[in-house]
């Protein structure tokens, strides 16, 4: 004979056990207390009846799902089975299965989640040694070069010895990059909230990268003259590094004899926006949405000529995020680039 189906044995012995209990329990109320009572015997053993069973049913239904449910996640390797508690199992089955839909769609979002990070770890790692490998190659081939004898000629000696700096220079700032896009992200960004002047900020910065910009004949201005201090809040020392890095990169990509504006406007009412413009080359709207990307380079070639880790604007980005602010760019090929972010203003 075929076996009987698993809910017919499931039935089966339900029907067992009620059937079992219902004798005992009617041969003991006839026997011990409701002999002569007759009709009242009926009604008070059919209460009796229909509560044992009501629980009964309920127990061993939640007892057959739960059985056929845990094998379920035994056989599926996403699902685990200490994460099925008893009290989650109901005899509503609209409810069940909306939970374990719910649960498959965590999992599954937790399984992308993880993909997308391993994929991310790997291009990580594979841009951080490709970025190292050019500055070492260089630095050791210079230093092997000076060691097989060329350090015998002063003039070969010292070119050799500056150029094997700036790849030491390189790997300075992949690393320190490196540690502070680590720090960002581990600490928390802790932030140090305080009202400061924007402008003298902005100016202060300016200031510090005259002669780079002199050297490609590049004005640092604003675009207007500003009667009274602009006060934002934010970590001072965090949005220079953002002004830094927003600034030296409007110098390197900027149009030689062009310029480089810096602008304060109101985003809206409780905000404003911080504008850095120049008229250089300008970024094509392919690589926009990548631009933020640790490592991404427009040019790869013209970008390590220039020099720099490739993290900054990836730098830039976690900061103003950590400010709960955001950060915009527009740019036209051709014409030049606008970045911009958004700072609270301090009332």
């Amino acid at each position: 004979m075929k076996k009987l189906k698993k809910t017919y044995n499931y039935a089966l012995f339900s029907a067992l056990y009620l059937t079992l209990i219902s004798i005992v329990i009617a041969v003991f109320s006839y026997l011990s207390f409701f002999k002569s009572l007759g009709l009242i015997v009926v009604i008070i053993f059919g209460i009796l009846v229909f509560v044992v069973s009501f629980f009964i049913i309920q127990y061993r239904a939640e007892h057959f799902i739960y059985q056929r449910v845990k094998k379920l996640y035994q056989d599926i390797s996403i699902l685990d089975v200490n994460d099925l508690k008893r009290d989650k199992i109901t005899t509503d089955i609209d409810s069940f299965t909306k939970t374990v839909q719910d649960y498959v769609e965590d999992k599954k979002e937790e399984i992308a989640n993880l993909t997308e990070r391993d994929s991310f770890r790997r291009d990580f790692l594979g841009n951080v040694a490709h970025e190292l490998k050019t500055p070492l190659f260089t630095v050791q081939g210079y230093i092997l070069t000076l060691i097989e004898g060329a350090a015998d000629d002063k003039i070969i000696r010292d070119k050799y010895l500056e150029r094997a700096n700036k790849g030491v220079e390189r790997l300075t700032s992949i690393v320190k990059d490196l540690d502070m896009i680590a720090k960002l992200e581990t600490d928390g960004m802790k932030m140090k909230i305080e009202p400061f002047n924007i402008l003298e900020l902005i100016q202060n910065v300016f200031d510090l990268f005259e002669m780079k910009a002199k050297k490609r004949n590049i004005k640092l201005i604003f675009d207007k003259v500003y009667d009274f201090p602009i006060f934002v809040k934010g970590d001072i020392e965090r949005i220079e590094q953002v002004l830094i890095n927003l600034i030296v990169n409007s110098i390197k990509y900027g149009k030689v004899g062009g310029f480089t504006t810096a602008s304060i406007e109101t985003y809206n009412e409780n905000k404003f926006v911080i504008k850095i413009s120049d008229n250089g080359e300008g970024i094509k709207q392919e690589h926009i949405p990548r631009l933020f990307e640790r490592f991404y380079r427009v040019d790869q070639s013209r970008s390590r000529e220039q020099g720099g880790s490739g993290l900054g604007l990836s730098i830039v980005k976690h900061i103003i995020e950590a400010h709960n602010e955001t950060i915009l760019l527009k740019s036209t090929f051709g014409e030049g680039s606008e970045f911009s972010f958004t700072l609270e203003k301090a009332m």
